[in-house]
């Protein structure tokens, strides 16, 4: 939105103060508005959550599309375009009223496939209430909204198969911010000391390390590696997993279990290793494809990937830049980082560069911006 602002349009962002994952204001109010980087912000007050999975957020939900009902329009601008990004996936039926109040176009985003997500890696049965409201309101929104973009680039095939006919559908991923590059810090000498050992052949996870993470591979091929003195297994991060695996494998001299770094010091970490990693459950939702903000960082960076990863192959494999393994299959990851370890530095170097040379060249938000505007207004 800052992209397609800077590009000579007036956008708006609503949004809830109940997010975990961005620094939000404290709100005195229900709603507030706030100018950022060319953007108008109305800020909604929600009811927090503490868990993701939980009746909490649910109830935050509801509350959102409460008070985006009685949102205050008189100091917001009539829009040519609604963007509904989901999650929450109830938030499509708030944008029908709008698009009927304003005789807007309306476009329905989707960054998570819910309710495929609950069943496949949330353990929900089909045939729960609460997954089959989610279903019907999943098919409203594919069904009647103008366009539809999918950040993972098989949704179209998602999107046949609840509405049992084609409707066209947009890839538009997750991408690159170039101003965030020249605001990269170094970590400190004495973290890359106590962390990250001299003369080993580095493969690291970096980031959550939870249930979706799906890394209890990793771990069982670090085990059978244990002999092996020339490779080291790095995990930077925290997580509601941690100190389970750290009970389990924290005794293997091959493995160290890092602090979690801010984001702008994560380039610097994956500069000291020489192979990344990223997994994934074996899952249906995989069948659809990925746009993790992960794998954009590990292409940032210059390092080949391996990918504990059973779906529809993307970014990876259309750059060249490493390889996927079939999610579960512990003998197949430790063949492909043995063969890593046998490359030399210049050969990985040759491969991981070519991941930063296309996420670069393919997903600045300059780029993406562009993207969606032909998309708005064709």
């Amino acid at each position: 939105m800052k992209e397609i602002a800077r590009l000579g349009y007036r956008c708006v962002i609503v949004t809830s103060d109940s997010n975990h994952l961005a620094e939000v204001p404290k709100l005195n109010k229900a709603y507030e508005l706030e100018s950022v980087d060319g953007l108008l912000v109305c800020w909604v007050r929600t009811k927090k959550y503490i868990y993701a999975k939980s009746l909490s957020r649910i109830i935050s939900w509801l509350d959102f599309e409460l008070r985006l009902l009685r949102l205050p329009k008189e100091n917001l601008p009539s829009p040519d375009v609604l963007v509904v990004s989901s999650l929450s996936l109830l938030t499509i039926l708030n944008g029908f009223l709008y698009r009927r109040c304003y005789g807007c176009k309306l476009i329905f985003e989707i960054r998570d496939i819910w309710p495929l997500t609950l069943i496949e890696e949330g353990g929900f049965g089909k045939y729960n209430p609460f997954v089959l409201l989610l279903g019907w309101i999943e098919r409203q929104g594919y069904k009647y909204s103008d366009e539809i973009v999918g950040t993972m680039p098989n949704l179209k095939e998602h999107v046949k198969s609840v509405l049992g006919y084609k409707r066209r559908v947009h890839c538009i991923p997750m991408g690159v911010d170039e101003s965030l590059l020249s605001d990269m810090d170094d970590i400190s000498e004495e973290y890359k000391d106590i962390n990250i050992p001299d003369g080993k052949f580095i493969i690291a996870h970096v980031g959550t390390i939870g249930i979706t993470n799906a890394l209890n591979n990793y771990f069982k091929c670090a085990e059978s590696l244990s002999d092996n003195k020339e490779i080291h297994f790095l995990v930077v991060g925290d997580g509601g997993l941690k100190e389970k695996y750290i009970k389990e494998y924290g005794r293997l001299k091959n493995i160290t279990f890092a602090p979690k770094v801010p984001k702008n010091m994560v380039q610097s970490v994956l500069s000291y290793c020489d192979l990344l990693y990223f997994s994934v459950h074996v899952s249906k939702v995989w069948k659809y494809g990925q746009s993790l903000n992960k794998v954009i960082d590990y292409m940032l960076s210059g390092k080949p990937i391996v990918a504990s990863y059973t779906g529809y192959p993307s970014m990876i494999n259309e750059a060249e830049c490493g390889s996927f393994v079939p999610a579960g299959d512990i003998n197949a990851l430790k063949k492909e980082i043995l063969r890593y370890n046998a490359m030399t530095a210049e050969e990985r170097e040759v491969i991981g560069m070519r991941g930063r040379t296309w996420i670069l060249k393919n997903r600045t938000y300059e780029t993406l911006a562009k993207n969606y505007l032909a998309l708005m207004f064709p």
